[in-house]
């Protein structure tokens, strides 16, 4: 059951509606129908600050899609590790994936509640494949490793997927050391799926963006330049095009590529 004004007064258990969250704020922007009437103010405040916002969202998703169908056609990775899916949206990784290759395994990682809600919608796996969904935070990557063993092999490849998330993970919080982390656990011929909304793309706008969720949402974000960003990548082989705006990143023929304010970029580790 979707989370939509019609369900507002019977929200699921421990969460408030009352307090915008930024998972139910992205949802918004897609065109979901998993928030809250605070999550929608959010979310036109953002939209005021930044008119590409909806048009940028779409587009992180595309970027996903894309990389992942590349990962399982030409460079024949069989195991995802989805850290910060968010709320089921169309095209998810697993049926990306599975459609390409149904005997991709695919691990979902969150720790908000409300995606714990709708979990169950990730794990129509195929027959051939598996899907599991793991409730842990990316601040402690060790824990997300031990509970991910239980359905991926670390001795094969790996993508790790890393999209919109790193902006929830403050500089204190030690982000380039959870990148390092979990890129150390997975072996050679492993990939990094990464996105990450920009501070210097549309600079102004995206301030007032990340002042407006920082006033009110629950969890605090930081956008991060193209050199930040950069920065995750050390020690690993970027595919072409590098690391640009998500919709430059192997667009679709005919796709628009107008900038978008979120970097983006795929990554092989050697």
């Amino acid at each position: 059951m979707g989370l939509d004004a019609a369900d507002e007064d019977q929200p699921p258990a421990n969460l408030n509606p009352d307090v915008p969250h930024i998972a139910r704020i992205y949802d918004y922007l897609l065109g979901g129908r998993n928030n809250y009437a605070a999550d929608r103010e959010v979310g036109e405040q953002i939209m005021a600050a930044v008119p590409s916002t909806a048009a940028s969202v779409l587009a992180n998703r595309a970027f996903l899609g894309r990389a992942v169908h590349h990962l399982a056609t030409e460079a024949g990775i069989r195991q995802f590790l989805d850290i910060g899916t968010g709320l089921p949206s169309a095209d998810n990784t697993h049926e990306v994936a599975q459609r390409a290759a149904p005997t991709s395994r695919i691990v979902y990682v969150d720790n908000d509640p409300i995606v714990l809600v709708h979990a169950r919608a990730l794990l129509a796996s195929s027959p051939q494949g598996a899907t599991a969904y793991i409730e842990s935070d990316l601040r402690n990557p060790d824990a997300v490793l031990k509970k991910a063993a239980a359905t991926l092999d670390f001795t094969s490849p790996v993508a790790v997927m890393l999209v919109a998330i790193l902006h929830c993970i403050a500089d204190e919080d030690d982000p380039y050391g959870i990148v390092t982390t979990l890129l150390d656990a997975v072996p050679s011929g492993s990939y990094l799926v990464f996105s990450h909304p920009a501070s210097d793309i549309i600079p102004e706008g995206m301030r007032q963006a990340q002042t407006h969720i920082n006033a009110s949402a629950t969890e605090k974000i930081i956008f991060r330049s193209h050199a930040e960003v950069s920065r995750f990548f050390d020690g690993l082989e970027l595919l072409e095009p590098g690391i640009v705006p998500t919709t430059q990143w192997r667009p679709d023929p005919g796709a628009d590529t107008t900038p978008m304010p979120v970097w983006a970029g795929l990554a092989r580790k050697p």
